[in-house]
């Protein structure tokens, strides 16, 4: 497997990282199971391993420290703060309040005693920059975090916290983390431009978009799942939106067969061969789904495939405005003049 620099670190991860959200109750509740597609992802070359405090409650952290016994060093591992993490309101967020006691909280979960990539899970235009990076920076110095990273940022707020570490002199974030897929395509507009302007790795999540692109929706499909159940408008099969997405995906998959792939190995080597991606999150709950994203790594798309892709979707288009994460944010009542 191909390795690639984690923005201008000088830090080398794979373009695969495995995801590790559907580890414990969320997803695969079977601890030794999960460990053993840990390992098999491990074995096949991924050396970039992403999760965070609040995947099952903690739980997913704890199998991938169980995972990671004696491989730690030839890891890049990375985990997320800032989701609720009990009723406590402030057990959560960017403070440093927070900050400083859900480090610690992952690395006793992960059973190591640095993280390489500490990500703030959402940007909370509530909190000031300056107060969540220097925090950030107090743990860069102690040697608990080695670098930091964004995660769902608008293009201005990454040129914000950006300014902010200039201006103050703090650790900058060096990743984002946003959404990106054939159907979730919004970031090419600005996230990953400026991102790139930055020297920033770019790490995107749900390049399968929530499974449409695996084949586990159809017409008939109904949310069933908690997690999905709240984001009913990603998942209500009778929206315009939706019907859409369905179109979408019959037409990709005729692209996909007549490049001799599957829809999951399009949907992925999609996200990868973007010249602004350094890797892309891969969630599997099972080895079977991690035995079929891995050959996306070896992928290469044609100009001719890529173009018909671009035909179906327009670049810097989401097919359904409630696949953008950070649009909730964007568009906030205020923002709207109501």
């Amino acid at each position: 497997m191909e390795y690639r620099p984690l923005g201008r670190t000088g830090v080398q991860v794979s373009p695969l990282c495995l995801g590790t959200m559907m580890f414990g109750a969320w997803g695969n509740p079977d601890h030794d199971d999960s460990i053993r597609v840990i390992h098999a992802a491990l074995d096949a070359g991924v050396n970039f391993v992403d999760t965070a405090d609040v995947y099952s409650a903690g739980e997913s952290e704890e199998i991938v420290g169980k995972a990671l016994k004696g491989r730690r060093d030839d890891v890049v591992l990375a985990t997320k703060f800032f989701m609720p993490m009990g009723e406590d309101p402030n057990r959560r967020g960017p403070s440093r309040r927070w900050i400083m006691t859900a480090v610690e909280d992952s690395l006793r979960r992960l059973g190591t005693d640095y993280i390489d990539l500490y990500q703030v899970h959402r940007p909370d235009p509530a909190v000031d920059y300056e107060e969540t990076l220097g925090a950030l920076t107090d743990l860069v110095r102690q040697g608990k975090v080695r670098y930091i990273g964004s995660s769902s940022f608008s293009g201005s707020q990454i040129v914000e916290a950006q300014v902010a570490a200039r201006d103050r002199n703090l650790e900058r974030f060096r990743t984002e983390q946003p959404p990106y897929s054939l159907l979730v395509r919004s970031i090419e507009l600005d996230v990953l431009p400026t991102a790139q302007r930055h020297g920033m790795g770019i790490l995107t999540y749900s390049p399968l978009a929530g499974g449409w692109l695996s084949g586990s929706w159809t017409a008939d499909s109904s949310p069933t799942s908690p997690a999905r159940k709240r984001l009913a408008d990603r998942f209500d099969m009778s929206l315009a939106e939706n019907q859409r997405k369905l179109e979408a995906v019959e037409q990709l998959a005729a692209v996909a067969e007549d490049a001799g792939v599957s829809m999951i190995e399009l949907a992925i080597a999609f996200v990868i061969r973007h010249p602004g991606v350094t890797s892309a999150i891969i969630g599997p709950r099972t080895m079977e789904q991690l035995e079929s994203q891995l050959p996306a790594a070896d992928v290469t798309l044609s100009a001719d495939v890529l173009d018909r892709i671009d035909a179906i979707i327009k670049p810097g288009v989401n097919l359904n405005p409630a696949d953008t994460s950070y649009g909730e944010q964007i568009l906030a009542p205020a923002l709207r003049r109501r």
